[in-house]
């Protein structure tokens, strides 16, 4: 029988919006996108121009330093545009899809029969490489790497976040296929972990080859930094790496059809949404049709991916690769009267000092108010409440502020990533931009040690 892994510290966002367990096909929309910026720690570089057709699995861009590691189209159609920010840097590719999608065709076989340099020279070759991430630094995947062993987190606990239990559930054949790819690049273990608050699918409880790790407790239990240094932490010089039950299931479907078919579902949450539910689309998708006469009227925040760690996009804006969850929910340009001397009956708190703390269950219509602004940075021991892991939370931080190699080293900088602070920068008191800082360590180090 599997351990339970209890994780006590965390926090439970409730809101209103959670998505109903129905799944709709969506409207195909006009307009898909790549986004450089989805994938940390590359360099891109253009293999295509306004006005080329391409076709699903044709190669868009490719990572600079890894040359063989092309990122391609969702769909065939036309690149119609190359949007570019500060210093020229790549921020999308958006294709204009056709109505019937074309794809590349890509010669594949029976994993078990192929090396694991076949298999990841074809994950490269397809666009399905970016799938799988590493640890440490949350950087794509070093193919001349051989990780001690990889992690699949089978739930999300973020707020509003999809039930990975249902999104997968008709997919036990390419799960299977998908694990057995991955087999075949690591010796170690395969670690699929579960919730154990609830049963789990067929799909992940009757996986082959893979190690079942159950975790209970409140949020960031489903974050895999979290289960990673309860299961098998990362020392220095260790690389673990990681993926998530859809981009498995894509990696299956590749290699039982042998084109990339970039489906996935999504779920439309928030507050400001009048039917959540899930939908089925192509990844890359703008979420224009989505949105069409779904939405409350007002000042919106369209977010890809949950509020704590998703992406702002406007409401024509496309879905980021590894998010799937589209947010929507008020943005907070409001002033407040007496602020927090308010008894604060319909407010979301981490703390005592509203009369909402007493209202267990209760679920909350957030919006992106952070009520005041940055302040001085002191030890007031409320990030510890929250982050489950054996680190100094603070302490790191500051380290990093410093820009103090060793003591970032000491203080575990190589188990962590932006999401696991997410909780730290909800609750902060100071209003410190916690996950920008942590980011701007893990380029540090990673500068610093390649």
């Amino acid at each position: 029988m599997s351990k339970v892994n209890k994780i006590k510290k965390g926090l439970n966002i409730n809101m209103l919006g959670a998505a109903e367990k129905i799944i709709k096909k969506a409207d195909q929309a006009e307009f898909y996108a790549v986004k450089p910026t989805d994938f940390q720690g590359i360099r891109p570089k253009l293999v295509v121009k306004i006005g080329d057709k391409v076709k699903a699995g044709t190669p868009l861009f490719y990572d600079k330093f890894q040359p063989e590691v092309q990122f391609t189209s969702p769909v065939s159609g036309e690149v119609v545009e190359i949007n570019r920010g500060e210093r020229r840097v790549i921020l999308e590719v958006v294709v204009r899809a056709d109505a019937v999608i074309e794809y590349e065709e890509f010669i594949v076989g029976d994993p078990a029969n192929l090396s694991r340099e076949e298999i990841i020279k074809v994950l490269q070759k397809s666009g399905l490489w970016p799938a799988i991430r590493q640890r440490p630094y949350s950087t794509l995947a070093n193919p001349n790497d051989t990780p001690k062993s990889i992690f699949i987190s089978a739930f999300d606990s973020a707020p509003l976040a999809p039930d990975m239990d249902y999104v997968s559930k008709e997919c036990t054949d390419c799960f299977q296929k998908g694990i057995d790819v991955l087999s075949k690049l690591t010796d170690g273990t395969i670690h699929l972990n579960l919730n154990a608050e609830y049963p789990a699918a067929e799909t992940f409880t009757e996986a082959k080859g893979v190690q079942i790790n159950k975790f209970t407790g409140p949020h960031p239990s489903g974050n895999v930094g979290v289960q990673i240094n309860k299961v098998d932490p990362i020392n220095k010089g260790d690389i673990v790496w990681y993926t998530y039950p859809q981009e498995i299931i894509a990696i299956g479907r590749f290699f039982e059809k042998g084109i990339y078919d970039a489906t996935k579902i999504i779920a439309l949450t928030g507050s400001e949404v009048k039917n959540p539910k899930y939908y089925k689309i192509i990844n890359g998708a703008s979420i224009k049709n989505l949105a069409a006469g779904n939405i409350d009227d007002g000042e919106l925040r369209y977010i890809s991916g949950n509020v704590l760690t998703g992406s702002k996009i406007t409401g024509e804006g496309y879905v980021g690769y590894y998010d799937n969850q589209v947010t929507v929910i008020p943005e907070g340009n409001h002033h407040e009267f007496l602020g927090w001397a308010t008894p604060g009956f319909k407010k979301a708190t981490a703390s005592r000092a509203l009369f909402s703390s007493l209202l267990f269950g209760k679920k909350f219509r957030i919006d992106t108010n952070i009520n005041g602004g940055p302040r001085a940075f002191v030890m007031s021991h409320e990030y510890n409440k929250v982050f489950p892991m054996d680190i100094y939370p603070v302490q790191l931080i500051k380290s990093i502020m410093i820009e103090d190699i060793d003591k970032m080293e000491q203080l575990g900088i190589y188990e962590v990533d932006e999401e696991d602070f997410a909780l730290c920068e909800y609750v902060c008191t100071s209003k410190i931009e916690v996950q920008s800082i942590i980011r701007t360590g893990l380029d540090l180090m990673r500068k610093e040690m390649s």
